[in-house]
């Protein structure tokens, strides 16, 4: 991880495409603030974006369909006390910035604040990460290049099997321009470009159709898809939807369950992570609030949020305040350690700020979100772990779940299941669904793995209506105890 000069270009081109090319510049950016100062406010912040996206996706051997789109941008928010007032535009004129900050002006009725900027002041740049390059990945590949890449995923996934009968594949990508301008002087910006392939094949035998899907990206270029990357991709795909044939039912009851490395860190982020978020704790409504310091979890149980992690889909070099990410540690060895935390809630709660607060566009309000969340190390082999277990369900990959944040309670379905019998995995099932709590089923972590790793780049995390890019993992975990709805 390396920390780049404020002077960086990151922030060069910021200015140039959300600054200069709409006549804005430091000085009105200093008058829009004052102009929100004008009245008593705590804090305020003008959030600039521009984003370029593309979308390709093949079906029944065609790319059948392809989007482009543009949007640009600022949100205005001034915040007293736990009051925000919130105006956006996708007008980037110094007539609409103005309009903006006058619409929040009305926040200074609820009383207190404190100007913090004034027009004679001067506006000082920060240092941030350089976890990614800041390059363009819609322009890293021609459109001919791009159509190749899906029809090769394509015929790839068809030669793997007779019995794949469907392909569906889509490619797309971001590239991403912000820049934040604070109320205590700080100017900051980052360049976030983002690609994804994801491959869904369906297969049938005996008239029994089956699905499986895979797939990955990253803060890079589309060049990261190499032929050796998009094999995986098409195998991880035929794997699970030729496994799904042949799988049974699976038994219900309250059994040993072995998690596999890596995605089934989306249970961890759902039934952990949210509960971990400032605002829910803030405001009491978490099963973790109130209890930093108590034991959450088994021994050995360390769990992380790391924003600043390479080239991971999780990953910002600054959060949407401007403030650098970083790893904050949320539990340790067990014990709640801390709390994800925004501007807002890190104020009113005292605590310190962690780098997490994220919007899902300038037309939004930034909350404290997760980044990349993971689970570390232990120091069991995964085959160990495998052969300690007589009875239990082995699951390797998850689809949809829903979790509950204020008693933790969660629900996940399973993708690609297996029974383990004897110490080894025997036949894989199908509708096995994970019921449980998440503050309670972490104390049933008996053995952690050396394997841990991150998902492959596929994680969308949607709170209040907002989605936002994440990334998952953890190494394989024995859990002792757990409810398996099942089928039989």
């Amino acid at each position: 991880m390396n920390i780049i000069e404020p002077n960086s270009c990151h922030l060069d081109t910021a200015k140039d495409l959300l600054l200069t090319h709409h006549g804005l510049d430091e000085p009105i950016l200093l008058r829009t603030l004052s102009e929100i100062f004008s009245n008593r406010v705590d804090y305020a912040d003008l959030y600039f974006q521009t984003t370029r996206s593309e979308t390709w996706s093949l079906e029944e051997g065609i790319v059948k369909s392809g989007s482009f789109s543009i949007d640009q941008g600022v949100g205005v928010r001034a915040i007293v006390g736990q009051h925000t007032a919130f105006a956006y535009y996708d007008d980037l004129s110094p007539q609409a910035l103005l309009q903006a900050a006058q619409a929040t002006r009305s926040i200074s009725r609820v009383g207190g604040g404190e100007a913090c900027v004034r027009s004679t002041g001067a506006l000082h740049s920060i240092a941030s990460h350089n976890v990614y390059r800041s390059i363009d990945p819609l322009n890293s590949l021609d459109a001919n290049s791009k159509v190749a890449m899906l029809e090769r995923i394509e015929k790839m996934a068809r030669a793997k099997d007779p019995r794949v009968t469907q392909v569906m594949a889509s490619l797309s990508g971001e590239y991403d321009v912000v820049l934040v301008v604070r109320s205590d002087g700080a100017l900051a910006a980052d360049v976030r470009p983002l690609v994804r392939v994801s491959v869904t094949v369906i297969t049938e035998q005996n008239h029994r159709r089956e699905i499986g899907m895979s797939g990955g990206g990253g803060r890079y270029g589309y060049a990261h898809f190499t032929e050796e990357v998009l094999t995986s991709y098409v195998d991880n795909a035929v794997h699970t939807a030729l496994a799904n044939l042949e799988a049974l039912p699976a038994p219900a009851g309250t059994m040993t369950v072995v998690l596999g490395p890596g995605w089934p860190g989306i249970l961890l982020h759902e039934a952990i992570g949210h509960g971990l978020e400032g605002d829910f704790n803030r405001k009491g409504s978490s099963a973790f609030a109130g209890r930093i310091g108590e034991r959450v979890a088994a021994n050995g149980v360390t769990v992380v949020d790391n924003g600043a992690l390479e080239n991971r889909r999780g990953s910002l070099n600054i959060d949407d305040e401007g403030n650098a990410t970083q790893c904050t540690t949320l539990i340790e060895d067990g014990i709640l350690t801390g709390y994800m935390q925004d501007t807002l809630n890190a104020r009113l709660m005292k605590m310190k700020v962690t780098g997490n607060a994220r919007r899902e566009s300038y037309a939004a309000l930034p909350m404290p979100r997760m980044t990349n969340t993971y689970m570390l190390n232990g120091n069991k082999d995964p085959v160990e772990i495998i052969a300690s277990v007589k009875h239990g369900l082995y699951a390797v990959n998850f689809g949809g779940g829903q979790v509950d944040i204020t008693n933790g309670k969660f629900v996940f379905s399973a993708s690609e299941a297996y029974m383990i019998e004897n110490g080894k995995i025997s036949y894989p099932v199908k509708g096995a669904t994970l019921v449980g709590n998440g503050p309670e089923v972490l104390k049933y972590v008996s053995l952690i793995g050396n394997d841990m790793s991150l998902d492959m780049g596929v994680g969308i995390c949607g709170k209040e209506g907002q989605s936002v890019p994440v990334g998952v993992g953890q190494p394989t975990l024995r859990i002792d105890r757990m409810t398996v709805g099942g089928t039989i």
